[in-house]
């Protein structure tokens, strides 16, 4: 008998999850600030997940159990910082778990009528998986919770009519924060970036000089951040950091460098070397071609050939 698959279960409102978790009411309708030490959770109730209407950002340190969000499993036995937007499906192992850490959870609503209700999108890590958690330092950890202790302390205080702004602004000085030291991570982590990006540049020559590129069309952001098993988004940030040009970008030059290899060293039509990179029109490549080169195919093989 085929085994019954189990559905997440949907939080709306920062009020029905904190009974969910076993905490008390929260302090603020829109704005939650819990630690992981106080949860109380059955989390029989969550085999299949959760998915929230809400910003979550978190810390875990001391993490024992496992967490899935996608399609792997990470721990967190070094500590970690992440970020996860609304509607997001999040699976919890069983046998959970002893680990410590805050949940700063934010409904959009309280962000609505400022900038950072559209900036937040601009934030990529909300879009990274748990395996690109965001680890911190010890010094960046005490500015972390330095901001954490200060938004405590304001939803602690009765509501009047600045409490919204200030603890929008100071939501906007964690993810400055946050930004800030993912961009160190960039940098300090050199070693392992380079690496993924040596990865990608196989897995876009094998592509390109097999006949994958014919069968399977055009690689996207997807496809190729799936084969590598990172976000799209950290991905682009990644290779931003190194390069300067994000995911789509990469692909792109790369398939312009194959272009350029196959005009100058074979006799094959422009249409017949755009089905070979995977086009599924000529006009296609073409467009896409001159956009990067400033001329068309057909000019730059002659170019070449006069040269």
């Amino acid at each position: 008998m085929k085994k019954e698959t189990k559905q997440p279960r949907v939080f709306n409102s920062i009020s029905e999850l904190n009974q969910a978790l076993g905490l008390p009411k929260p302090l603020h309708p829109l704005v939650s600030l819990n630690y992981y030490k106080d949860m109380k959770p059955d989390w029989s109730r969550f085999e299949g997940g959760m998915i929230m209407n809400l910003y979550k950002i978190s810390y875990k340190s001391n993490f024992t159990g496992r967490f899935k969000y996608g399609q792997h499993f990470y721990d967190f036995n070094e500590g970690g910082m992440c970020f996860v937007s609304p509607n997001q499906v999040m699976l919890i192992d069983e046998g959970e778990q002893d680990y410590g850490g805050f949940s700063l959870m934010i409904h959009p609503d309280f962000l609505r009528n400022y900038s950072l209700g559209k900036l937040i999108k601009n934030y990529g890590f909300f879009s990274y998986t748990s395996a690109e958690a965001l680890h911190l330092s010890e010094k960046e950890k005490e500015t972390i919770f330095g901001v954490i202790k200060m938004i405590q302390d304001e939803l602690e205080l009765p509501i009047d009519q600045l409490s919204q702004d200030v603890m929008v602004a100071q939501i906007e000085l964690l993810l400055h924060y946050s930004n800030r030291y993912y961009n160190r991570q960039f940098i300090t982590r050199k070693a392992a970036n380079h690496d993924l990006l040596t990865r990608l540049e196989i897995l876009l020559t094998e592509h390109f000089d097999t006949r994958k590129a014919m069968e399977n069309g055009l690689p996207t952001v997807q496809d190729v951040a799936g084969q590598l098993q990172v976000s799209q988004r950290y991905l682009s940030d990644m290779l931003r950091s190194l390069t300067g040009q994000n995911a789509q970008q990469h692909i792109h030059n790369k398939l312009i460098e194959k272009a350029k290899e196959i005009l100058s060293s074979s006799n094959l039509s422009v249409a017949e070397i755009a089905y070979q990179l995977g086009f599924e029109h000529p006009q296609s490549f073409n467009k896409l071609f001159k956009q990067k080169t400033n001329q068309s195919p057909v000019a730059f093989r002659q170019s070449f050939l006069q040269n």
